[in-house]
Formats: C-alpha cells, structure tokens, sequence
C-alpha cells in the first residue's frame, strides 16, 4: 500500500460499502459489516545508527454477524497480510488481521 488512504480505499472497495472506520472512538456507533483498522507498529531499519527505511504495520479487524464471512478471505490476500485472531463478542465475529504499509 502506498499511503493510508489508498489502504482505506482497497478496504472499502472489499466490504462494497463505506462501514470503514481509521482508530473510531468509543462513541461512535458503527454499523455492521465494518472494517476497524488503526495504526499497530513501525518497523524501522537502521543503517549506520541512521533510520533508513520504515513501514507502517496496521492492524485490521473485519466485524460481521456472519461467522462465514467472504470479508476476510479478501482481507487475507492482500499483500503482506497476516492472520492474528479470530474472536466473538457481543454476538459479532471478529477476524483480525495484521498488515504492512
């Protein structure tokens, strides 16, 4: 991914709805299916005690009634994407997702 925003954009063309929330507070009420994603980590490469490089590791979780969901299918194919959990809470299934920048 190139930037934030074009993660955003893939992740919204996947749910096929605008239920995509970056770091949501608490009191926002979403709507289901959705996607939250937020910023996890920041892998830096240093080269002589100098930061050469880094990428942003977001981590994603896709909420949905349906524990068969096709969402995280799609999510699991992106590019650099990682598996982590896959939970349920409040009657809605998480599947959380780790990826890089």
């Amino acid at each position: 991914m190139a930037s934030r925003l074009k993660l955003h954009s893939v992740l919204c063309d996947m749910l096929g709805s605008k239920n995509v929330y970056f770091q949501p507070p608490a009191s926002l009420a979403l709507k289901y299916p959705c996607i939250i994603y937020e910023r996890d980590n920041v892998d830096i490469i240093y080269a002589n005690d100098i930061p050469y490089s880094h990428k942003i590791r977001y981590k994603i979780t896709i909420v949905d009634y349906d524990p068969d969901s096709p969402i995280p299918g799609k999510v699991a194919m992106l590019p650099t994407a990682k598996f982590v959990t896959s939970y349920k809470a409040n009657k809605l299934n998480h599947d959380v997702y780790e990826i890089y920048d």
